[in-house]
């Protein structure tokens, strides 16, 4: 079996150079590097991977925490991850949530991570971000030299979203809102609200929780009180939908009995009848980014850099009262 001595002989150098050469560490030429892979090459020789990255304390492999496998929102943001790995030596770990998780992220058995999983509290993803181990987050704002956060620009859309229900003359308005310990989901109350309170509005809010069910039982309640809104923006798709399905059943129709809307753009919404108005935001590119800024800083370093994802209202059927609507397919 041929070792790293026999490589070191037949290129005429230390064992310890030889090992610089193959693991890409120290300080040396580059012709002895090339003569010593050459070497390896002509014994056929192949380091052992994980012995390597025992030695180097490098995994090339990168973490993402989700929630869910499940649905366009996560795929879409996994493939722009991936579209960026596939031209990199990095392997991808994709991790929903389970117990493994907490074992894999306390025992860095990646390089660094993207967060995107609500259940991972902040106290051991701030405890944990080092030089060494650098993480992404793109479902809450934390400060740290080594963590990024890197957000959707959730005031933009909402307030495009405002603008339109407003602009058609709609007045009496109602917010369902998502999961309580979602950034995402203030940020989008917080800024619908702060609009209506500047246009002199008063906006229920009726709690939900993202789920398509919540949309339906938001509604089912509103209609038994006998007191129904112009308008509704709800924090996500799936309470749309959810929402839309329960005035189907009750005989009312969108936008004419209420206007609706929702937010993410899952495919789906341009597909319903009525067509979903919503916000959205290119989740690929949101992926790409995640990736991109966190192998740069793995690589050479590269401080973070924290922006928000542009996000853009979408008017379909589900809200527009005047006929053409604006940029939605």
């Amino acid at each position: 079996m041929t070792t790293i001595r026999d490589v070191a002989k037949r290129a005429g150098v230390s064992v310890t150079t030889a090992s610089y050469a193959l693991n890409e560490t120290g300080s040396i030429g580059e012709a002895t590097r090339k003569r010593v892979l050459e070497a390896a090459e002509e014994l056929n020789f192949h380091p052992n991977a994980f012995a390597r990255h025992l030695k180097r304390r490098k995994t090339q492999t990168i973490g993402v925490f989700i929630s869910s496998f499940g649905g366009s929102f996560y795929e879409e943001v996994l493939e722009g991850i991936h579209s960026v790995i596939l031209n990199t030596d990095y392997e991808l770990l994709v991790c929903p949530a389970s117990r493994s998780t907490r074992r894999i992220l306390l025992h860095r058995q990646v390089d660094g991570a993207i967060v995107f999983d609500p259940t991972i509290a902040n106290e051991p993803v701030l405890k944990l971000a080092s030089r060494r181990f650098p993480i992404v987050v793109m479902d809450r704002s934390l400060q740290s030299e080594f963590i990024l956060p890197l957000l959707l620009d959730n005031p933009q859309g909402v307030r495009e979203a405002f603008a339109h229900l407003y602009g058609q003359g709609l007045r009496k308005m109602l917010f369902i809102a998502g999961a309580l310990d979602s950034l995402d989901n203030s940020e989008r109350m917080a800024t619908f609200l702060s609009e209506a309170e500047q246009h002199n509005l008063h906006v229920p809010v009726h709690q939900g929780n993202f789920t398509e069910i919540s949309g339906y039982e938001a509604a089912k309640s509103i209609q038994q009180s006998n007191d129904l809104p112009e308008a509704v923006f709800c924090a996500n798709d799936q309470m749309a939908i959810g929402f839309l399905r329960a005035m189907k059943e009750h005989g009312l129709t969108a936008p004419t009995d209420i206007a609706v809307v929702g937010f993410d753009d899952i495919p789906l919404t341009r597909y319903m009848q009525p067509s979903i108005s919503t916000i959205g935001a290119s989740r690929f590119e949101w992926g790409m980014n995640a990736v991109r800024q966190l192998i740069d800083f793995l690589e050479n370093e590269t401080p973070f850099e924290p922006h928000r994802i542009p996000t853009r209202f979408l008017a379909r059927q589900s809200s527009t009262l005047i006929s053409n609507t604006t940029g939605d397919m």
